[in-house]
């Protein structure tokens, strides 16, 4: 079992930056890949960017990539997703979302495990 809580989201002006944490817990997280899936008002599952679980593979969604950067500190059992150039576009619920099958949470947007999700708004 992987218990996951993400924080770090809040309110920020087009063009700002948010940093998000994810905190792991649980007998096999070093083990977990970790990703990011975000879901806007009235809008489907987007993948945001995944990191294997040595933090030396990564991979973004279309729409972050150059402007948002997924690493992990296995020591914290901690994944970030630091989020730069933000677009009103960005506004959604952010999911942190944890599996054992690299590959599973980019193709399907589905996981083993989430977090609760926290907010990320993008104003204008």
């Amino acid at each position: 079992q992987v218990r996951l809580v993400e924080s770090g989201g809040g309110l920020v002006q087009v063009g700002g930056s948010l940093r998000l944490s994810c905190v792991a817990s649980g007998r096999t997280v070093s083990r977990t890949h970790v990703g990011w899936i975000r879901q806007g008002p009235g809008k489907e599952r987007d993948f945001v960017a995944v990191i294997d679980w040595s933090g030396r593979s990564t991979y973004y969604g279309d729409s972050v990539r150059g402007r948002f950067t997924i690493s992990r500190d296995n020591a914290k059992n901690t994944v970030y997703l630091q989020m730069n150039s933000l677009k009103p576009e960005d506004t959604a619920v952010y999911y942190c979302a944890a599996d054992g099958e690299w590959g599973r949470i980019e193709t399907t947007k589905s996981a083993d495990y989430w977090g609760q999700g926290t907010q990320v708004t993008v104003s204008t």
